[in-house]
């Protein structure tokens, strides 16, 4: 996945604040992502390549509310039954770490798309649904559409998944991780996922 991929679902879906766990999922999406862009369209450091400011958003706005334990799990697919316990816990840090890091470098991206999103009907009892939005640039062209899996939790409503254009973010994944444990191990997935968010790290610097 290429950072204008991951532009798409930052502009399509930031966090929630725990004031509004209650609010269908659609309307919030809708609601907080017309806030986050006023501030990125306000914020002069942002826009320049701030790359602190720009983590320091994604950490309050988007990454609380992804499930991604669920996301890590969905990425390995049968490989993570074969991971213990202190494992899973290292590959989910390190996805998270690496989602972040590509996340804020994405901000640099941002210009004058606009987000709409499709009407979703939600009976009493749904615990999993999908929130369907398109992503339109201003110059024109086909839209790109961004759909989010997401299931209820205790803390409110967490993103599991994104599709893009039918592609599952999670999914993409999931062929390079199979690769890295099957040269190394799930240790060795682990390795080359602390080794890259450190080059990322070294890059934003």
């Amino acid at each position: 996945m290429n950072k204008y991929l991951f532009l798409l679902i930052f502009l399509s879906f930031t966090g929630v604040t725990p004031a509004v766990a209650a609010t269908p999922p659609d309307v919030l999406a809708r609601t907080v992502t017309d806030e986050v862009i006023a501030v990125l369209r306000a914020d002069k450091d942002i826009q320049a390549g701030n790359q602190k400011k720009a983590r320091d958003l994604i950490e309050a706005k988007i990454a609380p509310h992804f499930n991604f334990t669920g996301m890590t799990r969905l990425a390995l697919g049968r490989n993570w039954s074969a991971a213990n316990a202190e494992q899973r816990k290292a590959l989910t840090a390190e996805f998270r770490a690496l989602l972040v890091q590509t996340y804020t470098a994405s901000l640099a991206l941002f210009k004058d798309q606009k987000i709409e999103y499709r009407p979703l009907k939600l009976a009493d009892d749904d615990n999993d649904v999908t929130v369907r939005s398109l992503v339109r640039q201003s110059g024109g062209g086909e839209p790109v559409q961004v759909d989010y899996g997401m299931e209820k939790t205790d803390a409110g409503w967490k993103v599991y998944n994104v599709k893009i254009g039918g592609i599952s973010l999670v999914e993409n994944y999931r062929s390079t991780f199979n690769s890295e444990i099957r040269k190394g191990g799930v240790d060795g997935l682990i390795a080359s996922l602390r080794d890259k968010n450190r080059a990322l790290v070294a890059q934003a610097k």
